[in-house]
């Protein structure tokens, strides 16, 4: 059996005497294990971490930048074998699986560009012979923690700003899919990232609490369900800690009177059933203004949810494979029952989804609820899979409350030709990332991820400008230069302009 292994000091490590299963969702069955790491590990990885952080930040920027680069360029090299790799993990299809890879090289693009990111700021002259300036130097040790939905792109949204701006960052992947990300470090040590600088130790919540109660980590970002990013930002504080700790979601769309039907069914699809749901910027609820929009919108979801294609990863037809793990599976199955016994009219039935050829996969077909209401659970709770929720509204008040008053705020869209419809709702909506008539509005890399709410701890987004804040800790600095003359008058009284 192919052992995943830690990535320590610039060497796999095959520490751990537990070992976790790595299915392949395609078939079922187990493909590959990884080992549990725990607390001795961690420590030999924040001893490498400290042992090279220091020569690396003392690097300068460009230099910096320069590892980056050709890091970019080895994995556009392997882009489809990671991809292939990617989706016998996850399950998701492998053009997904591209762009999981693409866009977390958006945000490696982005650090490339740290020489500007990182300046601080000048002021001449803010009193008598006194200059003032500030620099943004690194935190030291910083460490993340990503989840399973993608494997790829949040480990690089996280380590590429940490990087560049002079830390050493410890990865702790998913334990479900976490090949591809121990590939990431390979590739950047070939890069000529120095041996400690990009390490990743496998665990479960054994390695989160090392993570959380080590001292040697100055910051860690974390990306998973709420109650979990919760738990991480609040142990984290408590120890001292930096957290950024991003949640769940329950993304709506609302679909106004005058909107195109035809293109909102087809970016619907995309969005509530595109990587089988697992995705915190899914678009899982969709509130059509008026009774009449909401029939219309219906009778166009019929036959697009009926043509969907739901295949293997491999298949270059399918339009998304299966679930990452049977336990998300019948999770996913739950949920759809529950939505059934709370009242909920159940119009399309994904449970019982066989692939001919691949009956032990984890497979869930398309669902549609419509007549959902908010006093649901269903509503309420993450489903976290190919399960869409019609949501009706009266008007657009109505709608507009549904997201700002849900638990969670990370992403919301409204589709609409009225420009001040559109402009009003990204004003006074109560979510933090906005689309209109865009599905799924994940910002490009030199703007900033995070939501509001339960979706998100922390004062801080991910990645651009936010991301090297995060990062990176300011230092100010008030300079004089004596001219020769006395001054010593008014050494005891307070500076002042």
């Amino acid at each position: 059996m192919t052992l995943v292994a830690h990535h320590v000091a610039g060497a796999r490590v095959a520490g751990g005497s537990r070992r976790a299963d790595i299915f392949d969702p395609n078939t079922g069955q187990v493909a590959r294990q990884v080992p549990m790491g725990d607390r001795a590990l961690l420590n030999r990885a924040v001893a490498a971490a400290e042992a090279a952080q220091p020569g690396w930040a003392a690097t300068n920027p460009q230099r910096r930048a320069r590892v980056l680069f050709r890091f970019k360029e080895l994995v556009e090299r392997e882009l489809e074998a990671l991809a292939h790799l990617l989706a016998s993990e996850h399950g998701k299809v492998v053009a997904d699986a591209r762009g999981d890879v693409q866009r977390g090289l958006d945000v490696i693009e982005f650090s490339c560009g740290i020489p500007h990111s990182q300046k601080g700021e000048y002021t001449y002259g803010a009193g008598p012979g006194i200059d003032v300036y500030s620099m943004r130097q690194p935190l030291g040790v910083g460490a993340g923690i990503t989840p399973f939905n993608f494997p790829a792109m949040i480990p690089m949204w996280m380590f590429g700003p940490a990087i560049a701006v002079g830390n050493a960052f410890i990865l702790k992947p998913s334990e479900r899919d976490p090949s591809v990300p121990l590939r990431l470090a390979e590739l950047m040590l070939e890069a000529g990232l120095p041996e400690g600088i990009l390490q990743v130790v496998h665990g479960d919540k054994e390695m989160v609490d090392a993570i959380l109660d080590h001292p040697g980590i100055a910051a860690i970002s974390f990306v998973g369900s709420s109650d979990i990013a919760h738990y991480v930002y609040r142990r984290g504080v408590e120890n001292g800690k930096r957290v950024q700790a991003m949640g769940g979601a329950k993304n709506h769309g609302i679909v106004m009177p005058d909107a195109d039907l035809d293109s909102v069914v087809n970016d619907l699809a995309g969005a509530a059933f595109g990587s089988a749901g697992e995705r915190c910027m899914a678009l899982p609820i969709v509130v059509p203004v008026g009774d009449e929009t909401a029939d219309r919108l219906r009778e166009k979801l019929l036959p697009a949810i009926a043509g969907l294609r739901v295949g293997v990863s491999s298949d270059p037809q399918a339009q998304y494979g299966p679930v990452v793990t049977a336990a998300h599976k019948a999770r996913i199955e739950g949920w759809i029952q529950t939505g059934v016994d709370e009242g909920a009219e159940l119009v399309v039935d994904g449970r019982g989804f066989e692939l001919q050829g691949h009956e032990q996969g984890f497979f869930v077909g398309p669902t549609l609820f419509d007549h959902v209401t908010t006093d649901m659970t269903s509503y309420r709770e993450e489903i976290f899979g190919p399960v869409l929720q019609i949501v009706r509204a009266r008007d657009f008040e109505e709608a507009l409350a549904l997201p700002s008053t849900h638990q969670y705020g990370n992403g919301v869209a409204i589709f609409t030709r009225n420009g001040h419809a559109a402009r009003e709702f990204a004003q006074r909506v109560n979510v933090g990332m906005v689309g209109i008539n865009v599905p799924i509005p994940v910002p490009v890399a030199y703007h900033t991820f995070g939501g509001w709410k339960r979706s998100a701890f922390g004062d801080t987004n991910q990645y651009g400008t936010e991301g090297v804040r995060f990062w990176t800790k300011i230092k100010t600095v008030t300079q004089r230069w004596p001219d020769g003359a006395a001054s010593g008058e008014n050494a005891f009284l307070i500076p002042t302009a």
